[in-house]
């Protein structure tokens, strides 16, 4: 047993100091392994940069101290944010607050967007988080912009407002920061280095996308699958689904990009899951006859991507995933690794 164990150790320290002889190669601008970059698309909020936090998790040992305080900061804000957006949501609905909890949700509007949540607030944001009002405007939480994840912050008050906070991984994971202009990550894995390029994917960011197209090895397309029902923040009168599939006709029918393959993530598949129930899909698509069907739904709703793209000769690799959950997303990482390690031309 301890010699299994001190040949694993050989073995990773052998592999670390790889990574490394490779990371300080690509910073020195030496070429000598091809870099495998892949461009992440998809409109805002459909999971592109959760994807690519998980990738850092995965490869990159997760985050540092100055971007834990960066997330720290923004949890906190949308501690207040979300709720804010919640009790607007029960004037809108036309729904009432218990006396104690409207006298409570009225002086809490008048809170600072910016205000650090400190115990008093968190008391009130919990006798709030627990009116079946308020609750009620968040199982109805697609007709309004109210983020998936919001009962995930909501339901850690407590700890999240804790003078030593730090926040955990998955809290990062499930923190949204719209994404402006464009972030990267490398890597390294299965010695070859990799890049991934996040851009920002409401209208007003598209437009830097055209300064990464160069040397792309695939196209990984991101498509929340949850959102057949709602609407986009930048316009409340276009279908988040139709969008993004415009969206994908565009990046797809791109001369650029004649001979890049593409990988469709359909992403929040849990989220669809569990919608699917309530929501027929007919609500986007007209001439959908599947019913509340998980399954048809979701082959339906694939084929509308993949027909989008004209030649056969162009490859496209379908996956389904859950962003926020790791081990989804590791199965996912794994299988892509392979897929354009297998299609690309080292």
């Amino acid at each position: 047993m301890g010699n299994k164990q001190k040949k694993r150790k050989i073995q990773k320290k052998k592999q670390k100091e790889k990574n490394e002889r490779i990371n300080k190669s690509l910073q020195e601008g030496n070429d000598f392994e091809k870099e495998l970059k892949l461009l992440v698309l998809g409109t805002g909020d459909s999971g592109k940069s959760t994807f690519v936090k998980q990738a850092q998790i995965l490869f990159k040992d997760g985050f540092d101290e100055k971007q834990r305080e960066l997330f720290k900061q923004a949890i906190k804000n949308n501690l207040i944010l979300h709720m804010k957006l919640l009790i607007n949501g029960v004037y809108d609905f036309g729904l009432d607050l218990s006396k104690s909890n409207e006298k409570l949700a009225k002086r809490f509007l008048e809170i600072s967007d910016r205000t650090q949540p400190n115990e008093q607030i968190a008391e009130t944001i919990s006798k709030l988080w627990a009116d079946s009002s308020i609750k009620e405007v968040f199982d109805r939480r697609s007709e309004l912009q109210i983020p998936d994840t919001a009962n995930y912050y909501l339901d850690a008050i407590d700890r999240i407002v804790d003078e030593n906070y730090q926040p955990t991984d998955m809290d990062i994971v499930y923190c949204r920061i719209p994404t402006t202009g464009i972030s990267e990550l490398q890597f390294v894995v299965q010695d070859h280095p990799w890049r991934i390029v996040d851009v920002g994917g409401q209208k007003s960011e598209r437009r830097k996308w055209i300064h990464q197209f160069d040397d792309v090895s695939m196209i990984i397309y991101v498509v929340a699958m949850s959102e057949y029902d709602q609407n986009l923040f930048e316009d409340e009168n276009i279908n988040r689904m139709y969008e993004s599939l415009e969206l994908f006709d565009s990046v797809a029918s791109n001369r650029i990009f004649t001979r890049t393959s593409i990988i469709l993530v359909f992403n929040k598949m849990d989220i669809f899951e569990e919608k699917i129930k309530k929501t027929d899909p007919k609500i986007c698509f007209k001439n959908y006859t599947g019913g509340c069907d998980f399954e048809k739904a979701k082959k339906f709703i694939t084929k509308q991507f993949i027909k989008v793209v004209k030649t056969k000769r162009r490859k496209v690799f379908p996956f389904y995933t859950k962003a926020t959950e790791p081990e989804s997303i590791k199965n996912t990482f794994e299988t892509i690794i392979e897929t354009v390690l297998k299609n690309t031309q080292l």
